[in-house]
């Protein structure tokens, strides 16, 4: 026979238990939080043909903002040297392609030559080996291959039109990105104090700090991939070069630019260079074009990764790997491309905000800019402001003083009377 009795209520009245009062608090709480996100997360995919160029037009202004810095120190007008650093970075960028292209040109109808070679010798081991196919069936699984390509020319069509759209999307995100960086370099100040002053008046200084070291953060992160993505690209490039793998310069580019997604990009471009040396070279080559590979992603996963890397973002590479995966989940390569920097500016923002500070050396002597000032007339009324406001504070000031003068001289007075001494209201000169 049970011997406990009804639940005692709590204060509140009710019988519900505070752990589950909690947990209910917080999962609504969450699952707000999560439609939040889900809805920001919607309108960025929605407008990523601007947000995307925002973001890079981020990344390279934190690039070349120390090169533009460095003319104006040298006395070049600020707008000058904003367009040599632009027209640099474009004529490097132009020279790279170029150089890539002519070599794909030059070594596609060589690599070409063997692909087809190869099949040749595909098609004579289907026949004399082990599976002992008559020409017949080698024919006929050539027409249905054939017919399989036919019967897809609407398909062809449409993808071809989702091309022609996504080179015009690309296109016009190279303008928005263009321009967005000029005026970033530019008045770039003047832009993040608008941004600044749409915030409370108590959290801009906050704000505006943490905004700070998550620049410095995501250009340390920007400098570092670079040099990370150039050892890559040599190393690999010069190994295809060595082995005298055609496209060597080309899979070097390729290298590079895949190196910005960690991790994957590095995996993915170095088995491309594999794969090319397998069909020009045969599979000794490829072997040791594997070799090289490996090599090359070693010396970045225990030296430059640690080192340069850990150092200027300053996230575990447990963090890293699920912050690609989580980008290329939501947003294909431009996420996995973007996950890294924007998980590392978060967490540099965040421990800030929560009172942990990576970068003390910058101290907190910049301040939120205030817009507005250098006008004569709204010069005049900060002043005025500013002079009422002083005058104010004396005032009460003043009259807290007397209110504190009273109250000593009752307090005295309550003593005087209390030990039977002259001194009291009556006895005290007016």
């Amino acid at each position: 026979m049970s011997t406990t009795g009804p639940r005692t209520p709590n204060a509140d009245g009710t019988s519900v238990p505070p752990s589950v009062r909690n947990a209910a608090a917080w999962s609504w709480r969450l699952l707000l939080i999560g439609a939040a996100l889900a809805v920001l997360l919607w309108l960025l995919n929605e407008l990523k043909v601007v947000v995307v160029p925002i973001a890079v037009a981020l990344l390279l202004t934190v690039l070349l903002a120390p090169f533009v810095g460095w003319l104006d120190r040298r006395g070049l007008p600020r707008v000058a040297a904003v367009g040599l650093s632009l027209a640099g970075l474009i004529a490097l960028v132009a020279g790279l392609l170029t150089l890539a292209g002519r070599s794909i040109v030059k070594g596609f109808g060589e690599l070409w030559d063997q692909a087809a070679q190869g099949i040749d010798k595909l098609t004579t081991w289907l026949a004399e080996g082990p599976l002992q196919l008559t020409t017949a069936d080698i024919s006929g699984w050539m027409e249905r291959i054939q017919g399989s390509l036919s019967g897809g020319s609407s398909e062809l069509v449409t993808g071809a039109l989702h091309a022609g759209t996504t080179v015009a999307h690309v296109a016009a995100g190279a303008l928005i990105a263009l321009f967005c960086t000029f005026f970033f370099l530019l008045d770039g100040r003047t832009i993040w104090a608008w941004v600044i002053g749409l915030l409370p008046r108590g959290s801009r200084e906050h704000v505006h700090q943490a905004g700070r070291r998550g620049l410095v953060t995501l250009g340390a992160y920007t400098r570092t991939q670079i040099l990370v993505a150039a050892v890559d690209a040599v190393g690999i490039g010069l190994g295809a070069a060595i082995l005298q793998v055609p496209l060597a310069l080309p899979l070097a580019v390729l290298v590079f630019l895949g190196s910005f997604i960690p991790i994957v990009g590095a995996v993915v471009t170095g088995s491309i260079a594999i794969l090319v040396a397998l069909v020009s070279n045969g599979p000794v080559t490829a072997l040791w074009m594997l070799v090289v590979v490996l090599a090359v992603q070693q010396i970045e996963g225990h030296v430059l990764q640690p080192f340069l890397m850990g150092h200027a973002v300053s996230l575990h590479p447990v963090a890293v790997l699920l912050s690609v995966a989580a980008g290329s989940f939501v947003a294909g390569i431009v996420g996995a491309l973007f996950a890294v920097p924007i998980a590392a500016t978060l967490n540099t923002v965040l421990l800030y905000l929560h009172g942990h500070d990576k970068f003390p050396q910058l101290g907190t002597d910049d301040h939120v800019p205030v817009r507005g000032r250098g006008h004569p007339v709204l010069d005049r009324a900060i002043a005025q402001v500013a002079e009422a406001t002083s005058e104010r504070v004396a005032t009460e000031a003043e009259i807290a003083e007397r209110a504190d003068a009273d109250e000593r001289a009752a307090v005295v007075d309550t003593v005087a009377e209390d030990a039977g001494e002259p001194g009291g209201p009556d006895d005290r000169p007016r």
